[in-house]
């Protein structure tokens, strides 16, 4: 037992991104932000998946999974960074360090095989479109994605399992910015010859088994969408595709380069900033690169956006002292005054009642309405692309 603790330390040094002092606080607000820029484009995708029921299929569902994923895996490393750069320790423990093997290492691998799943949707999509909602059902879907995690725990207790049986010999000083397998690997003071086959070997299996499936689903992609005779459709599912494309292409490049080799003391420089590339600026940017491209998301944020800017016009209205009654459009269907943006009108609680306070009147003001011909209004009719998102009722005093 004393043999153990002396070959593997209770905790270890963790050297970061740079040697030179100055840069840690410029990094430490660098990566904050991106942190926190990951967080909230993640859980927007996420909710808006979940909440917009034009979104319910399997591609958003899939896109749920990953955003998930992505913040699951910054978590695991930036927090740590941030307490390294942002104090004067650069330790962590022992337990905390096998945590975060093992965890990075299960999501890290979870994503290859989930965009490889995310590319035969896409194939299934846009090859098989008469069949895609009988072929890619939920069942399939749930199965597809918990393949995935469960792929990536079996490879991360294999190969963690297997790197922290390796003697250390004392070794503290780890010449990364987390607990990374290659890294620890290359400290090891005894034969690693079993754990580089079996890392390249599961490299291989993971990356460019996934990677094989979505070259191949996208040359079946190409072919289809050449034969569609539009422009307009060729453009369209180009735009489908290249997002996905595109989130493979930063996520899979670092990768391979750092897992598809075996570890060397050269160039962990470069190794460093491959690996904050793509586990700390992929999950950033993906967000961005699915909503900023698509349509469909960009459309139910705006949806979102004006259903939770009716919840507070609503309780203004209420702190203004005005009540709900039923309502109807001039189209005499109660769903008109959300399909066409026709005017919300109220009626008031009484003849001969004035309209209202002056605070009332402002706190109608600032919610968007004005008092006209014996009726609250909006003080802009909104057209059918931006129609109201309130519910089919007046306000009256």
């Amino acid at each position: 037992m004393k043999h153990t603790n002396e070959s593997f330390p209770e905790y270890f040094i963790l050297m970061g991104l740079t040697k030179h002092p100055w840069l840690r606080l410029p990094l430490f607000f660098v990566l904050l932000t991106s942190y926190l820029l990951t967080l909230s484009g993640n859980t927007a995708i996420i909710l808006v998946s979940q909440l917009d029921s034009q979104l319910q299929t399997p591609m958003y569902f899939f896109l749920t999974s990953l955003s998930f994923l992505d913040l699951c895996f910054t978590t695991t490393t930036v927090p740590q960074m941030l307490f390294n750069l942002g104090g004067p320790s650069k330790g962590i423990t022992r337990p905390g360090c096998m945590v975060q093997a093992y965890v990075f290492h299960w999501l890290g691998c979870s994503e290859c095989v989930l965009l490889g799943v995310m590319a035969l949707d896409r194939y299934v999509a846009l090859c098989r479109p008469l069949r895609y909602s009988v072929i890619m059902g939920r069942q399939l879907c749930l199965q597809l994605s918990g393949t995935a995690w469960l792929l990536g725990l079996a490879n991360s207790l294999l190969q963690a399992t297997l790197t922290f049986r390796l003697p250390l010999c004392g070794n503290q000083v780890l010449d990364h910015f987390f607990c990374e397998l290659p890294g620890l690997i290359r400290m090891a003071c005894g034969d690693t010859t079993v754990n580089v086959i079996i890392l390249a070997v599961a490299a291989t299996f993971l990356i460019m088994g996934p990677l094989s499936m979505i070259l191949v689903s996208y040359g079946y992609i190409a072919r289809a969408v050449f034969r569609i005779p539009s422009a307009a459709g060729r453009l369209k599912a180009f735009h489908t595709c290249s997002s996905h494309l595109l989130v493979v292409s930063l996520f899979y490049g670092p990768g391979i380069y750092i897992y598809m080799q075996p570890p060397a003391d050269d160039s962990q420089d470069l190794t460093k900033v491959l690996t904050l590339f793509y586990c700390v600026i992929t999950p950033m940017a993906n967000p961005f690169i699915y909503t900023l491209r698509n349509k469909e998301v960009t459309g139910a944020l705006r949806r979102l956006l004006r259903k939770t800017t009716s919840s507070t016009q609503m309780k203004l209205w209420k702190n203004a002292g005005w009540e709900t009654v039923a309502g109807r459009g001039n189209e005499g269907d109660d769903t008109d005054i959300v399909r066409f943006g026709v005017a919300n009108k109220v009626r008031r609680k009484g003849d001969g009642q004035a309209s209202g306070s002056r605070d009332r009147r402002r706190l109608l003001d600032e919610a968007g309405f004005i008092w006209a011909g014996g009726a609250l209004q909006l003080k802009v009719q909104e057209d059918s692309d931006l129609a109201s998102p309130f519910p089919t009722t007046g306000f009256r005093l």
